[in-house]
């Protein structure tokens, strides 16, 4: 599991809905780990074999794959039946069938299983696939969307719920990005790294790294196709842009959480060392909280609370139960641990030991193992158990949550 959780990909690691696995995307090995997990104590244990992975040439005993170069994020459908992954080197988005039980991973029928920017022998043709950074998956299933790093784009898939097969739109339909290459044109989506999409299904949110902004996309649920404003609505960046409202401490925006009731929205940010927080309305639109509550830094900054240890955040993750919000930060090899009011979605550092938890070098936290470059988190869908990736340790990590 070599790379488990990259740079590029906050959301490498992925929970069954069921609770009964745990999928890696591990970079380095070309690969995707497939883990089962025991519901009560929360520990994982890797099945042998083909059931245990799927790889590239099918290296070291795992189930064959096409186009996993450089995995870097995972999703699962609600249904449970599908996985979806995107590959950063292979510019690929590639769909797999899950097994109940273990859990194991078997790729769709060629060439319905792979989706490729670039030519792919066993691939189908897909536009804005350049460096696919992030996989989400709507709540009814109707659609995939996928945020291209390098493409400045977000790409666009219709989903079967039935056999779980992508098409994509053809057209503008098909994407939206910052420059046309035949997409819907979008403001602030210079290199796409978080996705998120509100449980009611309205709304698409984007964290864009580069244009330092988090973008609002409209979706139309009867084809899932993406629009945005331009009246101020459509986008929150740190700097004045013409068509964008202007917000704080989002440099280098790359991940993104929405609460269970749809009610508040948590962007990291990579060079701000932050997590930004944002109200949002029953419309969709985004306003970032007033005062210490609308962000968090690594450093004591005037209107902003203090973040211990959130140095270069990657992912952020809010608990099914909304009680708690985890924040993975790469450059400290920590997971900061903060309390979320569930009323005002308002968030705070446990404080001490307790706020944080991490590598030996992470003074002041409590002590964990295995946490050099930790990238990307997920909580278990009962709330009892965290997990997250650490690519410079090549480790998943398993936390029992501690209310």
């Amino acid at each position: 599991m070599k790379g488990a959780g990259p740079f590029l990909g906050s959301r490498a690691v992925a929970l069954s809905p069921d609770g009964r696995n745990a999928y890696v995307a591990s970079y380095r090995s070309d690969a995707v780990a497939v883990f089962v997990r025991n519901k009560r104590t929360g520990t994982l244990a890797q099945a042998k074999g083909k059931a245990g992975c799927v790889a590239a040439n099918a290296a070291q005993g795992c189930g064959a794959a096409v186009g996993l170069d450089g995995p870097n994020s995972v999703a699962v459908s609600d249904d449970g039946r599908y996985v979806y992954v995107t590959s950063r080197n292979s510019d690929s988005l590639t769909v797999f069938r899950r097994k109940r039980g273990k859990g194991a991973l078997r790729q769709l029928e060629a060439p319905s299983g792979c989706f490729a920017g670039a030519a792919l022998s066993g691939c189908l043709a897909a536009n804005a696939l350049e460096g696919p950074d992030v996989v989400v998956i709507s709540k009814d299933g109707k659609n995939v969307y996928v945020g291209s790093f390098f493409g400045d784009a977000v790409a666009i898939f219709n989903r079967d719920a039935r056999n779980g097969k992508l098409t994509q739109p053809g057209g503008t339909a098909g994407c939206i990005a910052a420059a046309t290459d035949g997409c819907a044109v979008g403001l602030a989506l210079d290199a796409p790294e978080g996705l998120g999409i509100s449980s009611d299904g309205n709304t698409v949110y984007v964290a864009s790294a580069v244009s330092n902004a988090v973008v609002v996309l409209d979706r139309d649920q009867s084809g899932g196709g993406l629009t945005q404003a331009s009246d101020g609505g459509g986008c929150i960046i740190d700097a004045p842009l013409t068509g964008c409202s202007t917000g704080r401490q989002l440099a280098g925006a790359n991940a993104i959480a929405l609460s269970p009731n749809d009610e508040s929205v948590y962007v990291t940010s990579l060079l701000s060392n932050s997590v930004t927080a944002f109200n949002r309305s029953s419309n969709g639109d985004l306003a970032q909280k007033s005062g210490i509550a609308g962000c968090m830094v690594n450093l004591r900054l005037a209107k902003c609370s203090l973040g211990r240890k959130m140095a270069a955040p990657e992912g952020v993750v809010v608990a099914p139960d909304g009680r708690s919000v985890y924040v993975a930060a790469f450059g400290s090899g920590a997971i900061d641990v903060l309390d979320r009011n569930r009323k005002t979605g308002a968030i705070k550092q446990k404080s001490g030991r307790a706020g944080c938890i991490g590598a030996q070098s992470a003074l002041g936290c409590t002590r964990g193992r295995a946490m050099k470059g930790v990238s990307s988190i997920a909580v278990s869908p009962d709330s009892r158990h965290v997990y997250s990736t650490s690519f410079g340790s090549s480790a998943i990590n398993i936390f029992r949550r501690i209310r």
